[in-house]
């Protein structure tokens, strides 16, 4: 028996996933929703030769060209029957004013990294400062091993970026990638928290590579780097180990001047990996030393995470999320 509309929809969403099948349910009619669901419900788990029919007849209309995936005319049918012809034309304008800033988010990081490798540093230097940081970390990563630390030099340096400069970009971009044209205003920037959180996204061995390039030029510069690399509420993502490995090289003072302003989810990750005698002891140092100055607690906090890097850099602590890395538990 050949199956109708809403069935194989069922179908199909039953194997696209829970969360894509729930976006696309959701923008649907409310009756459309009932009947799909109730074929759904009604379905058996493992239906392989349906799936398989359907999905051949699938392949088969995009094979014929009967189903199109993307193109400007595509996305104009879907808006005209979505919004109508007013509302779609005016959508469709909007998209084709996509500067080639804007539109770098779509480009492969190694494809643009290997364009950008023929132009001058300061050029890759002032695109790494408008993109994501984990993007741009992919891009540093793929260029060559003698370019990076003149490059992340440049980013640490970079304040802010006339709109002359940006003009002369997009022209870089546009003859390189031919993407639209656009403009952009004047960008205001603070040089060594961007490259820091690039670096921060970057393989290890990456990130070192390029903060010894950069220490033996400017040792402060490399040092304030450093500093913004890691920060004090990242402590929490340190596992129960590392936190322990930590405060065994901590005074009593700097921890109870740092916990003042900690998060409270920090601050519990720290009590939990201390005994209850030694927690009591931090709380009421806590509550009867009063009111401290603010640069004495920032101060103490430095002294934590000077300590934390010290141990992540000698591979005794683990940070997650640095370098896109998760923990396996």
């Amino acid at each position: 028996m050949a199956m109708n509309g809403y069935e194989k929809a069922a179908i199909f969403l039953s194997s696209v996933g829970e969360d894509v099948a729930a976006q696309i349910l959701k923008d649907l009619p409310p009756q459309d929703i009932g009947k799909i669901s109730s074929y759904m419900a009604k379905s058996r788990k493992k239906d392989n030769v349906k799936m398989e029919s359907l999905l051949t007849e699938i392949m088969d209309k995009v094979k014929g060209g009967e189903i199109s995936i993307g193109g400007e005319d595509y996305v104009k049918k879907l808006l005209t029957k979505g919004l109508g012809g007013d509302d779609a034309e005016k959508i469709l304008e909007m998209v084709s004013k996509e500067s080639p800033l804007e539109s770098l988010k779509w480009v492969n990081p190694r494809t643009l990294s290997s364009f950008l490798v023929s132009e001058h540093p300061q050029t890759i230097a002032l695109i790494l400062c408008l993109m994501e940081s984990e993007q741009a970390a992919e891009v540093m990563s793929a260029l060559p091993e003698h370019v990076r630390g003149d490059v992340a030099m440049r980013v640490a340096a970079t304040e802010r970026i006339p709109d002359s400069a940006l003009e002369e970009i997009e022209a870089v971009l546009k003859g390189q990638l031919d993407m639209g044209k656009g403009r952009g205003g004047g960008k205001s920037f603070q040089g060594t928290k961007v490259i820091a959180e690039i670096l921060n996204q970057c393989e290890r061995s990456t990130e070192q590579s390029i903060l010894e390039k950069i220490e033996g030029q400017n040792e402060a510069l490399a040092e304030s780097i450093r500093e913004l690399m890691l920060v004090f509420d990242d402590l929490e993502k340190i596992d129960d180990r590392g936190i322990q490995l930590i405060l065994k090289e901590l005074s009593s003072e700097d921890l109870s001047l740092a916990l003042k302003t900690a998060a409270d989810g920090l601050k519990q990750k720290i009590f939990k990996n201390m005994s209850q005698r030694a927690v009591q002891i931090l709380k009421e140092e806590m509550e009867t030393r009063g009111p401290v100055k603010v640069s004495d607690v920032e101060a103490a906090q430095q002294n934590i995470v000077r300590v934390a890097r010290k141990l992540d850099e000698e591979g005794k602590i683990v940070i997650a999320g640095r370098g896109g890395e998760e923990l396996v538990v």
